[in-house]
């Protein structure tokens, strides 16, 4: 009896040790612990098998499912070929607020050629999960450089008549709370209201409705069809902090519609005060609130940089940011948001807390 007894209690034993070892690995319904999950890459930029891909603008990134581990990220593990395997030369940045990683090449990239991105399994996440494979696509550059953007304006002069307003909107109203000042004028069409101004100020003219705003939203909408036009676009990935754009046309996509931006973003004129950037979204863009700066340097000005939104816009709390919004719907400016440039609604309210709008000079 003492041995069946002994028995038990040794099988007993043996079935708690299993079960403890078990939820080193599992939580208690059997599922996989995250933390031994490798992790993947999420939305590779260019997509797989693109065509037509700009090759003097083109921004190869890549998103990861979760966080990673920067310092295994680099030009070792981050590669780019073409045809034959022939390694290009470039700069691999990692930004850990998006989890995005880019590859900048040196130069630009060879017409009609088939490049291959490759990102090793030496890339780990931060608890030093390996991927479980390499990660590789294609995609294949156009068959001529893209040619420079030109400002998506209606008239003599970009926006034409739109150009001299820092805030345009449409209905119900245009409305700021606290001390907002504009360094230009203020409009609103069709409807009529016009609220925070005072206390808020401006250095221009109130247009409540009448003519000059009507005129202005229909040169607006000239504006706007002709930045949705413009050729070429790069693609973006959903969030662009941390990366330095030349001179060009990027776009979101319908398989990633919406557009971030956390941390800097640097925009590179080249030595060209008429470089022209052109962003074509095609739902919402977002800044991160408290972490979000649009940097200018070599020349670059916030007067020839273009913001074509398909739905409506948020600049996150303390933004700095540059450039003219144009959103079909509505734009929201939240707490401290600095803009150089203007907050130009088609269809909606523009609305704002106590912001900066300094309207760049028109030519």
């Amino acid at each position: 009896m003492r041995m069946h007894n002994n028995h038990i209690i040794c099988f007993l034993a043996i079935l708690l040790i299993s079960l403890t070892i078990g939820c080193g690995d599992s939580d208690v319904n059997g599922a996989i612990n995250p933390a031994t999950v490798p992790p993947t890459v999420t939305l590779p930029t260019p997509s797989s098998g693109a065509t037509g891909v700009c090759p003097n603008a083109v921004i190869i990134s890549a998103t990861f499912s979760e966080a990673m581990n920067p310092a295994t990220i680099n030009a070792s593990t981050f590669t780019l070929t073409s045809p034959g395997g022939v390694s290009v030369s470039g700069t691999v940045t990692y930004v850990a607020a998006t989890n995005v990683a880019t590859f900048t090449p040196a130069t630009a990239l060879s017409l009609n050629t088939l490049y291959t991105a490759t990102i090793t399994t030496g890339v780990a996440n931060t608890s030093g999960i390996h991927m479980a494979a390499n990660f590789v696509w294609s995609f294949t550059t156009a068959l001529a450089a893209c040619a420079p953007p030109q400002p998506p304006g209606g008239g003599p002069s970009p926006l034409a008549s739109a150009c001299v307003f820092g805030i345009l909107g449409a209905t119900p109203s245009i409305s700021s709370t606290g001390p907002t000042n504009v360094t230009g004028d203020i409009g609103v069409w069709p409807a009529a209201s016009i609220v925070g101004f005072p206390p808020g100020t401006l250095t221009g003219v109130k247009h409540a409705g009448d003519a000059v705003a009507q005129t202005a939203q229909g040169d607006l909408t000239v504006a706007y069809n002709n930045a949705a036009a413009a050729a070429g676009g790069a693609v973006l990935p959903a969030d662009i902090g941390g990366l330095t754009l030349p001179t060009g046309v990027y776009r979101t996509t319908s398989a990633q519609p919406t557009l971030g931006i956390t941390g800097n973003l640097t925009l590179d004129g080249g030595g060209d005060p008429n470089a022209v950037w052109i962003f074509q979204i095609v739902s919402t863009l977002t800044t991160a609130a408290g972490n979000s700066h649009i940097i200018l340097i070599n020349n670059a000005n916030a007067h020839n940089v273009f913001w074509q939104i398909g739905s409506s816009a948020t600049l996150g709390t303390n933004t700095i940011f540059q450039g003219t919004l144009m959103a079909q719907a509505s734009i929201t400016l939240t707490t401290g948001a600095t803009l150089n440039g203007r907050a130009l609604a088609r269809t909606g309210a523009v609305t704002m807390d106590s912001n900066p709008v300094n309207v760049p000079p028109c030519p």
